[in-house]
């Protein structure tokens, strides 16, 4: 029978993440709407009362003190700063929420440019004209 050999003890990586989490947790997201804004049908003020009357914080809305700061940031941004872990599928979802309640969905959809950078992009909408000319 050979020797067992002691075994070195993993790294505690659970420690290490309780650390990280134990802190401040500042994201700060970005929804470009320069485009709709120039073309001038969306209402850039309109989305910010919005996004400041239907995030929840805490599972209630009207909530957000100085947890989260939602700003103009000049040409057709929205600066969203979060103290607290905030997701941003939450805020593309409500993105969409207010497109669809505006009736710009049809037109208007919600991409991910980086990480924690939205933009709202027109549909490519080709139109090919071989299709009318056979009727």
């Amino acid at each position: 029978m050979a020797p067992t050999r002691p075994v070195a003890p993993k790294a505690n990586t659970g420690a290490q993440r309780g650390k990280a989490q134990k802190g401040k947790v500042t994201k700060k997201y970005t929804i470009n709407c320069s485009q709709p804004v120039s073309d001038k049908i969306f209402d850039l003020s309109a989305f910010e009362k919005f996004l400041h009357d239907k995030i929840k914080v805490e599972g209630r809305t009207g909530n957000l003190g100085d947890q989260i700061t939602i700003s103009q940031a000049g040409d057709g941004k929205i600066e969203v700063v979060a103290h607290i872990p905030f997701s941003g599928r939450y805020l593309k979802y409500l993105t969409k929420k207010f497109l669809k309640k505006q009736q710009l969905r049809d037109w208007l959809r919600v991409v991910s440019t980086s990480k924690g950078v939205y933009e709202l992009r027109f549909f490519n909408v080709v139109n090919d004209e071989g299709e009318d000319d056979d009727e």
